[in-house]
């Protein structure tokens, strides 16, 4: 058969390609083997627990019992009696009054900034928020100011510029490239003055901080905080919520379209998660192992300890971080590579996961590999 020559897609996709290389931005994808013998410091799995023993049991029974899908969106027949059971679970552990269950982070995310924003609304956005925040606030098609990153009087000048229009200030509890943490106190008190709401994604601070940074900092509950979170990264799992007041729950259920029009929560996934928090609550040690050993790397690399479990080490350029991740892979250790335009400021980085569930030999090896590879690349 013969083709026509290449049209004006083709030839946009391989300038686009060619663009990239140039830059040492081309991303793959690289599948991964179930046993393999690397020592995974690039993913997200903060406390090992989706490896967890009771864990791995939990999603297994629930995909026996309830089978591989929801089946359905959760408004027709998708809500299984399991995300009842994990929403009321959330909002014990974390201090709030209503939860709902999503089957992402991603979704939980455009679900509640889409579902509170339109064209009659202002949105203050932290220069740092995650991308599902970003494309939230696009999609809301709000008017949005960008501030500096955890600049709490720019929020204030924001809020006061504001005119009483219905406002959502966005930030992170933690942040995932630089591992700061947010202003909560701050910022929630700058949003009860002036009647706004404020939303914090809690991806990064759920199970690294027990219940979560909004909690510990005495904000739970409040109705002026509305929380999301990721049951994808210390809860080792899959799904994302929305928590906050009982009627901002029902108007999501109503209308907002990531929950509306998607298929619910896998069985698996959803009991995964629920046994995760049950693991978490009678093993506070867990947290613990990650502090002490974030702490302990930053220090002999020479950079500021996280807030998270995430340690971000510049390097000189991306073609750099590149090196720095292939050099520390072969050496049998993996870790992640933050490059434009992933990272906020520009900075190409190794993302170092420091995780409770590698072994304390294979910890100590992986420190040494990345002495040896930061030294040479950073």
């Amino acid at each position: 058969m013969t083709y026509p020559a290449p049209g004006r897609w083709e030839s946009w996709l391989a300038t686009q390609a060619d663009a990239r290389a140039a830059a040492g931005l081309t991303r793959t994808l690289r599948p991964r083997a179930a046993d393999e013998s690397v020592i995974d410091l690039a993913g997200n799995d903060y406390l090992g627990l989706a490896r967890h023993p009771e864990v791995r049991a939990a999603a297994a029974e629930a995909a026996h019992e309830w089978g591989g899908g929801a089946g359905a969106s959760r408004l027709v027949s998708g809500t299984l009696l399991l995300h009842s059971r994990l929403e009321q679970r959330l909002t014990t552990v974390m201090g709030q009054p209503a939860a709902l269950v999503f089957s992402t982070g991603y979704h939980a995310n455009l679900a509640v900034v889409g579902a509170l924003a339109d064209r009659d609304t202002e949105i203050i956005s932290d220069a740092h928020v995650h991308a599902s925040l970003i494309d939230a606030v696009r999609l809301a098609r709000a008017r949005v100011t960008v501030v500096p990153h955890n600049d709490v009087t720019a929020v204030r000048t924001a809020l006061a510029a504001a005119g009483g229009r219905r406002t959502l200030v966005l930030a992170e509890s933690v942040y995932s490239v630089l591992g700061d943490e947010a202003p909560l106190a701050a910022l929630a008190a700058a949003c009860q003055e002036y009647d706004a709401w404020l939303v914090v994604d809690e991806a990064h601070g759920l199970g690294v901080h027990g219940p979560g940074l909004v909690a510990e900092r005495g904000l739970a509950g409040a109705p002026h905080v509305v929380v999301t979170a990721t049951l994808s990264k210390a809860l080792g799992s899959q799904g994302g919520a929305v928590l906050g007041p009982h009627a901002l729950v029902h108007h999501l259920v109503n209308t907002a379209r990531p929950f509306i029009f998607d298929t619910g929560l896998a069985p698996a996934s959803a009991a995964a998660a629920l046994a995760a928090l049950e693991v978490l609550d009678r093993s506070p040690e867990l947290p613990m192992v990650v502090r002490r050993r974030v702490d302990g790397l930053a220090g002999l690399l020479g950079v500021a300890p996280p807030a998270g479990a995430v340690l971000s080490v510049p390097m000189r350029s991306p073609q750099a971080a590149l090196a720095a991740a292939a050099a520390a892979l072969d050496a049998g250790v993996r870790v992640g590579c933050f490059r434009p335009p992933s990272v906020p400021d520009g900075v190409s980085r190794l993302r170092v996961t420091a995780s409770a569930g590698v072994r304390d030999d294979d910890w100590a090896h992986a420190t040494e590999v990345l002495l040896r590879v930061t030294k040479e690349y950073a």
